[in-house]
């Protein structure tokens, strides 16, 4: 029976190991599965941060574009208007001369050498002006010189709109 029992304690110790071995085994699962749960929820709780912190930027970005936006459409309109008005300002201008409503006149420098250059100088003038000598233009150069200076205001509006467009667009 010394044969049998020293098989039996054999057999119960190695009984006894399989059976600790699966308890460490299962234990240890459990403790790592817990592990890499606690980290995909703590992996879940980084990017859902992560993505709400995006989502206030997107917001704060957009809500920032449309308040530029807004301020470069109200300029735009701005810009029109100004040029719309100067558009019909020199209309009416163009259209007052074309009429004979209005003529154009430039001061003559009398004191200068050769006096009149040709334009002769009215003694005693009836008009309600007095003052410098003055000679009308001709019409058409009184419209070359009222379509100059119309590309040149259409020209400043535009860099006015040009100024405030890059002045909107700077932090």
């Amino acid at each position: 029976m010394k044969g049998l029992d020293w098989r039996l304690a054999l057999l119960a110790m190695l009984l006894g190991i399989v059976v600790g071995g699966c308890g460490a085994w299962q234990w240890q699962a459990n403790s790592y599965g817990k592990a890499l749960a606690d980290q995909a929820s703590d992996f879940q709780r980084e990017r859902g941060a992560a993505a709400s912190a995006v989502i206030e930027w997107q917001e704060a970005e957009q809500s920032s574009r449309r308040a530029l936006e807004d301020r470069l459409q109200a300029e735009d309109e701005t810009h029109y208007k100004e040029l719309f008005s100067e558009q019909q300002t020199q209309a009416r201008l163009r259209d007052r001369l074309a009429t004979a409503d209005l003529r154009l006149s430039v001061l003559l420098d009398t004191s200068a050498e050769g006096g009149g250059c040709g334009v002769p100088t009215a003694t005693g003038s009836p008009g309600v002006v007095h003052g410098a000598t003055r000679a009308q233009l001709d019409p058409a150069h009184a419209r070359r010189i009222v379509s100059i200076t119309d590309d040149g205001d259409q020209g400043l509006i535009a860099l006015k709109a040009c100024q405030a467009y890059v002045r909107a667009l700077a932090p």
